[in-house]
């Protein structure tokens, strides 16, 4: 899988190639965290535009073990790396095990950005999370409001390690003049979803709760919260559609926000999925459970400005992602066991 370096590429002192083009033609590239949601969608779009994928798994290679990422980083000399490794999960995960969340995240980056760098990596992109921005930022949410108030407590260790992130491309971009940038995607979703209902985010975990009630009867669905909370969500292939634009066009300190530009309640998404999926039954709400950040909608028009616009309708994304679990559901069932059932139920993230 890896490949010789281009030939003819000039490079500047320290170490850094100089590209005439921010991501030419058959460019190489390294997609970290290749089997999460975010990054075999990057996986697929770079393969469908031509462009020879590195990739490694975990086993291979502990992207938390920066000599060892710096090491193979040097060896295999990608193009451009996209970094869409991380450790994700929902409120319960996040309030349980914030160190982990912290911590992980931190070593990946620190790893990869610094590792990329050394290894003469002329493109970066960094990919982060709406859970950055203050839990009261005025909607829709400006890149620049980063750091302007608190952050939701129910994630603040996984938001400071995402922050951590954008700085260190920052300061790779002002002190080396690294082509290296930052993009925040909103709420994600899409094939390679996550239905463990320990670890999932709202929407898989609404799918999968919805689906098991309808194949049970269940005359009530519980879920977390009052189901006020406004939420924007994003097909996963169309963030990774956006995630190549940036690679060939973007090349500014700012990171760019990633979404669709519309919101809707978690109550109207848990209705839309209970439709989809065929579920009959009532809703019912938790309001002792914490509801989180009220309201995060992206203010997309830096990435708007770009040309890019999303093309998965909400309503066909969820029909499709249904159709995922309940093959994934189907085959556990074949191979004579059940899927974990999990304990959270689905909460706003």
């Amino acid at each position: 899988m890896n490949a010789e370096l281009t030939p003819g590429r000039m490079k500047c002192a320290d170490t850094m190639p100089f590209m005439t083009e921010l991501l030419p033609d058959g460019a190489r590239v390294f997609v970290a965290g290749h089997r999460g949601l975010v990054g075999s969608a990057v996986v697929r779009r770079l393969t469908a535009e031509g462009h020879p994928v590195l990739v490694r798994t975990r086993d291979e290679l502990d992207l938390r073990d920066a000599a060892a990422t710096a090491a193979w980083l040097r060896q295999t000399r990608p193009d451009a790396v996209v970094l869409a490794a991380a450790k994700v999960g929902g409120i319960m995960a996040n309030s349980t095990y914030p160190v982990q969340f912290l911590e992980d995240n931190l070593r990946i980056q620190l790893s990869v950005v610094a590792g990329a760098h050394a290894a003469g990596v002329p493109r970066l992109l960094f990919l982060g999370s709406s859970c950055i921005y203050p839990k009261f930022a005025p909607q829709p949410i400006r890149e620049d409001a980063l750091l302007t108030g608190p952050l939701e407590p129910t994630n603040e260790a996984y938001a400071l390690a995402k922050i951590a992130g954008i700085v260190q491309v920052q300061s790779y971009r002002r002190q080396y003049g690294a082509a290296y940038v930052s993009a925040m995607p909103t709420n994600l979703y899409g094939p390679g979803d996550n239905f463990d209902l320990a670890t999932s985010h709202v929407l898989p975990a609404l799918i999968r709760r919805f689906d098991e009630a309808a194949r049970d009867g269940a005359p009530e669905v519980t879920l977390w919260g009052s189901g006020t909370p406004r939420r924007e969500f994003l097909h996963v292939d169309d963030l990774a559609a956006a995630c190549t634009l940036l690679l060939r066009e973007y090349d500014a300190d700012e990171p760019v926000n990633v979404g669709c530009g519309e919101d809707l309640t978690i109550r109207e998404l848990a209705e839309t999925v209970s439709d989809v999926v065929g579920y009959r039954g009532r809703i019912g709400w938790d309001t002792a459970k914490p509801d989180g950040t009220p309201r995060k909608l992206l203010d997309v028009s830096r990435l708007f400005a770009l040309g890019w616009r999303p093309r998965v309708a909400l309503r066909d994304g969820v029909a499709a992602v249904h159709r995922q679990w309940r093959e994934q559901a189907a085959g556990s069932a074949a191979a004579g066991s059940e899927p974990d059932p999990g304990a959270e139920p689905a909460a706003a993230h």
